[in-house]
C-alpha cells in the first residue's frame, strides 16, 4: 500500500465533506481553526510539488525520521508563518473556495508523487533525501493533522489506520523508545506531541518518557 496516497487522499476526502460552518470550529493546533489548518494543507501541497522537482546530487542527509526538527516547546501561535497562515485563511472567506484550492493542487500533489521515483534524490530546507524518504515523512504530517481537523468534529472520519501505525512507529524512533503498548496509536500519537496531556496513569506508564514530552514536530 502507498501510504502517502492512502493518508493524503483520506485528508483531502475529509476535508471536501466538511459542512461550511466546521470550518469555523477549532482545530487540534493550538490557535488555528479548522480552516487555519485547510489553508495550511494547501501550503503543504505546494512544498510537495516544489520539493519533487527539486533534484539534488548530494548523498542523503536525512531519512523520513530524522527529517522532522524536533523542540520540546509547543507553538505559541506567535510565528510569523502560523501568523501568515491566519491571515490567508480569512482572506477566502468562502469555505467552498477553500476546499476548490485544496483539492486543485493536492490533487496535483498526489499525481506529482504517484509519478515520483522513489529512489531519485530532492532537496528541500537545505536538506537532501530520497523521494521515497520525504513522501514517508509527509504520511507523519498527513495523520497528525488529519487528527488535527476531526479533534472537535464529529461525524467526520479520522485517518487511516495503515497511516497511524507507521505515524507511530515514527513517532517511536523520534523519541529513541517505544510508548506503552497499552497505548492505542491515537492516544499515542496525541501524547506524544503534546495535543493532549497525559492522564496520571498514562503518565505512569510513560515512566521517564514523561519527562521528555512533548516532541514538537516542525
Amino acid at each position: 500500500m502507498d501510504l502517502f496516497a492512502h493518508s493524503w487522499t483520506a485528508l483531502r476526502q475529509a476535508v471536501a465533506g466538511l459542512a461550511d460552518e466546521d470550518f469555523a470550529r477549532p482545530s487540534g493546533c493550538r490557535g488555528w481553526l479548522v480552516r487555519d489548518l485547510v489553508c495550511h494543507l494547501v501550503v503543504d501541497a505546494q512544498d510537495v510539488l516544489i520539493t519533487l522537482v527539486t533534484p539534488a546530487d548530494a548523498e542523503p542527509t536525512r531519512d523520513a525520521v530524522t527529517y522532522w526538527q524536533v523542540s520540546h516547546t509547543p507553538p505559541t501561535g506567535d510565528d510569523p508563518l502560523d501568523a501568515l497562515i491566519v491571515r490567508l485563511a480569512a482572506a477566502y472567506q468562502d469555505p467552498a473556495l477553500l476546499k476548490f484550492h485544496l483539492d486543485d493542487v493536492g490533487s496535483a500533489a498526489g499525481r506529482a508523487a504517484d509519478l515520483a521515483d522513489r529512489t531519485r534524490r530532492v532537496s528541500t530546507q537545505d536538506q537532501v533525501l530520497t523521494a521515497g524518504d520525504y513522501l514517508d515523512a509527509y504520511v507523519l504530517e498527513w495523520t497528525l493533522h488529519h487528527l488535527d481537523l476531526v479533534a472537535h468534529l464529529t461525524g467526520v472520519d479520522g485517518p487511516p489506520a495503515e497511516g497511524l501505525a507507521r505515524t507511530r512507529e515514527m513517532i517511536d524512533k523520534i523519541a529513541g523508545t517505544p510508548f506503552p503498548d497499552t497505548f492505542s496509536d491515537t492516544d499515542t500519537l496525541l501524547i506524544a506531541t503534546g495535543r493532549r496531556e497525559p492522564t496520571a496513569a498514562e503518565r505512569t506508564a510513560l515512566g521517564d518518557l514523561a519527562r521528555e514530552l512533548p516532541f514538537v514536530l516542525g
